[in-house]
C-alpha cells in the first residue's frame, strides 16, 4: 500500500518541512544512518534547521508510514492523522541523538503514542456521532466504515467552523470529557442551562452534517 505525501500533510496546517519542494519519497533510504549523520541530523533539527528537516523528512517518511501502517492494521484514516500529529511532534520535541537505533526507537514510541490519541479522539467523537445518528449497526460492513469515516471528517470540518466558544464547549465536553456541571460553573450558568446550550449546538451540528450530505447526493 503506497500513499503520497499529500494525501497525508495538510499544507495549510503542518510546518513547512513536511511539503519539501522537489523532494522525492521515492528515494527514501530504509538502511540505518551512521551513527554520526544521526547525531548531526537530529542536533541540527534541534536547533530548528529547515534543511535538516527536509532531510530528515526525505528519509523518514516512508518508514514511519509503513511502520504505521502495520500498527494500525492498515486503517488509512488513522494512519494519515497519526503520520501528520507524529511530524509536528517531531518538529516540537527532537533532540540530539547520539545512534540511529535510539532515534528510531523514539521516533517509533512518539508514533504509537499519536496512534493512541487519535483512536481517543476518535472513540469521543463517535460518541458525538452516536448522539446524532442514533441507530447505528453494531458490526458495519465495508460501506458503514466508509460511510463512518465521511461522517467522521464532516463532523471535524463542521467543529472547526464553529464560533470559538461553541467549539471549546463541545471539545472540552466530548473530546476531553469535561463534566456539565464544571462547565457550568466556568460559564457562570446553572447546569440546566449548559446542557441546553450543548444540546443547541449539537442540533446545529447535526443540521450542517445533514445538509451536506444531502448537497453531496444531489451533485
Amino acid at each position: 500500500m503506497h500513499f503520497a505525501s499529500s494525501n497525508f500533510i495538510g499544507a495549510g496546517n503542518a510546518p513547512a518541512f513536511l511539503n519539501p519542494p522537489g523532494e522525492s519519497i521515492a528515494k527514501t533510504s530504509l538502511d540505518a544512518l551512521p551513527a554520526a549523520d544521526v547525531s548531526v541530523l537530529t542536533a541540527r533539527m534541534s536547533q530548528g534547521d529547515e534543511l535538516a528537516f527536509h532531510e530528515f523528512y526525505r528519509l523518514y517518511f516512508n518508514r514511519l508510514l509503513r511502520y504505521l501502517i502495520v500498527v494500525t492494521n492498515g486503517q488509512e484514516e488513522i494512519t494519515r492523522e497519526a503520520l501528520q500529529i507524529t511530524f509536528v511532534r517531531v518538529a516540537r520535541h527532537v533532540r540530539r541523538f547520539d545512534s540511529e537505533t535510539a532515534f528510531w526507537n523514539w521516533l517509533a514510541m512518539l508514533a504509537r503514542n499519536c496512534v493512541v490519541d487519535e483512536i481517543r479522539k476518535r472513540s469521543r467523537f463517535q460518541r458525538l456521532l452516536t448522539r446524532f445518528f442514533r441507530n447505528r449497526p453494531a458490526e458495519p460492513d465495508s460501506r458503514d466504515y466508509e460511510a463512518e469515516e465521511r461522517l467522521m471528517k464532516l463532523l471535524e470540518e463542521e467543529v472547526a467552523g464553529l464560533p470559538v466558544d461553541e467549539r471549546v464547549l463541545l471539545e472540552r465536553k466530548y473530546v476531553h470529557g469535561e463534566s456539565v456541571q464544571g462547565l457550568a460553573n466556568e460559564w457562570s450558568m446553572d447546569e440546566k442551562a449548559m446542557e441546553s446550550r450543548l444540546l443547541r449546538i449539537r442540533r446545529k451540528l447535526k443540521a450542517a452534517i445533514i445538509n451536506r450530505l444531502k448537497n453531496e447526493k444531489a451533485n
